[in-house]
């Protein structure tokens, strides 16, 4: 992540997750977000990409996953269409609306902060 406020706010104010931890950890922060539903299981880091210890590493990692349609994280959602309105209707930006491929139906949604984000549903299988 570029700016963790940032992402903070993208990941709470529009995609409706709760935030888990916050702490200051010098100049970045541990900051972790989680669904409302189940707080107390997956949290996702909010984890800045400038640490110089790396060497510019995970920014070129992040650009390049951005540039090649790969997603950094992806959630299972009951209800596809409703949630890509949902999330529409809050200003976020798809790159792919609700497209079934195979035996799941995904959605590609860019979090404003260098990362494609999927969701996914199980698609409807044909009667027997």
């Amino acid at each position: 992540m570029d700016d963790q406020e940032k992402a903070l706010r993208f990941y709470t104010e529009k995609l409706g997750f709760i935030t888990k931890q916050d702490v200051p950890m010098g100049e970045a922060r541990w900051v972790t977000v989680a669904s409302p539903d189940a707080p107390d299981e997956v949290e996702l880091l909010l984890e800045p990409n400038d640490n110089p210890a790396l060497n510019g590493a995970a920014r070129a990692f992040q650009q390049a996953m951005f540039a090649n349609n790969i997603p950094a994280a992806a959630f299972a959602v009951d209800d596809i269409h409703g949630e890509y309105e949902r999330m529409r209707g809050r200003g976020v930006r798809f790159t792919m609306g609700p497209t079934q491929m195979g035996p799941v139906i995904v959605a590609v949604l860019d979090d404003t902060c260098g990362n494609l984000i999927h969701l996914f549903q199980p698609a409807p299988q044909p009667e027997p």
